[in-house]
């Protein structure tokens, strides 16, 4: 794995070679809109990542909390971007507490097994505005 410490390398570019974002480009709009923390700061695409650094990104639902041990701008195998970031004991048991919080949400909200037909959507209609219509 080629690594750059001399120069540094971008923060969207780290992030892609890492293989949180699929494109330079989304990781990108993350850093532009505020999803990605550097070192608990709102940062730049350009800002240069140092070895030690904590992340804090937000992957749709998932908050996630990394400490940065390798830099590179080569997108490797997800194996060997595994090896640029360590994810720390706080964030993971946080993710799994919010994923089960999830679940058990989506277990007691169940989804009906099919579609209201004509007369149940005007019938749920008229319950939701008061029977106006």
């Amino acid at each position: 794995m080629k690594e750059k410490s001399s120069e540094g390398v971008r923060l969207d570019k780290w992030l892609w070679a890492a293989r949180f974002y699929k494109t330079r480009a989304i990781a990108r709009e993350m850093v532009e809109g505020g999803k990605v923390h550097y070192n608990g700061q709102r940062s730049k695409p350009s800002k240069i990542v140092e070895l030690n650094a904590m992340l804090t990104l937000r992957q749709g639902n998932d908050e996630k909390t990394v400490k940065v041990l390798a830099v590179t701008e080569q997108r490797r195998p997800a194996t060997d971007a595994s090896q640029l970031y360590e994810e720390t004991a706080e964030s993971i048991t946080k993710r799994e507490k919010v994923a089960l919080a999830r679940k058990m949400n989506a277990l007691t909200m169940p989804h009906p097994d099919r579609r209201p037909d004509k007369k149940e959507r005007r019938d749920l209609m008229k319950f939701k505005h008061g029977g106006n219509e």
